[in-house]
């Protein structure tokens, strides 16, 4: 690995652990590929709050096939940006059950060839589902990676194979998991707390309260 990013997953290991623990509540696959879908730009407690009763209404990928748009529009509206996931997931599900048998495949070519599933979604699922090493570049990932000098870019995508060519594969969803501890506690969007930062000594981006 790359010295300065061996550093930072080494550092970051001990903190947090190799505990792979979901921040999305869900019971099967399909369910975190909707909850993933609605936590574009809304917080994850506030998806839980939706799917423990959106799961319940919905207990099926068939009956959310045949969900009512404007019905499921008004069930995930804190989410946010609710028309447009709203569509997103019936026809997601339409798709897992025409074409998939009702089964979350576990490529990447047919994850993302699901409505409203890009490689951040599908990257979600072929982690914490099928186990499968994968770097799930989330706002707090870019962020970060951008911060310590890891990657220099905004496109979610080139950072994705960026840190993947830099890290170990064994590493790959660990990346995820422990920027989003980091990213929640203390290398925030707004106000960093640089002081109290186990990383300082190596971050190119001291001191900063920009929000990138």
């Amino acid at each position: 690995m790359q010295k300065r990013m061996a550093s930072v997953l080494e550092r970051m290991e001990h903190e947090y652990g190799k505990d792979l623990t979901c921040y999305l509540d869900h019971d099967s696959a399909w369910q975190l590929l909707v909850a993933t879908i609605m936590s574009a730009q809304c917080t994850d407690k506030r998806v839980n709050e939706v799917t423990k009763t959106l799961f319940k209404k919905y207990p099926s990928l068939e009956s959310l096939s045949k969900a009512d748009i404007s019905e499921l529009e008004e069930d995930i509206r804190s989410v946010g940006f609710y028309h447009n996931k709203a569509v997103n997931i019936i026809g997601c599900a339409k798709k897992l059950v025409r074409d998939f048998d009702s089964k979350v495949p576990s490529d990447i070519e047919s994850l993302t060839s699901l409505p409203g599933v890009g490689r951040k979604t599908a990257n979600v699922i072929r982690s914490y589902v099928f186990g499968e090493p994968s770097v799930v570049v989330d706002t707090h990932v870019l962020r970060i990676s951008n911060r310590l000098g890891l990657v220099s870019s905004k496109d979610p995508v080139k950072v994705e194979f960026e840190l993947m060519k830099k890290a170990d594969r064994e590493y790959w969803t660990y990346i995820n998991h422990w920027f989003i501890a980091f990213g929640r506690t203390i290398c925030k969007a707004v106000n960093p707390s640089c002081e109290n930062c186990y990383l300082k000594d190596i971050c190119v981006d001291k001191g900063t309260k920009k929000t990138h």
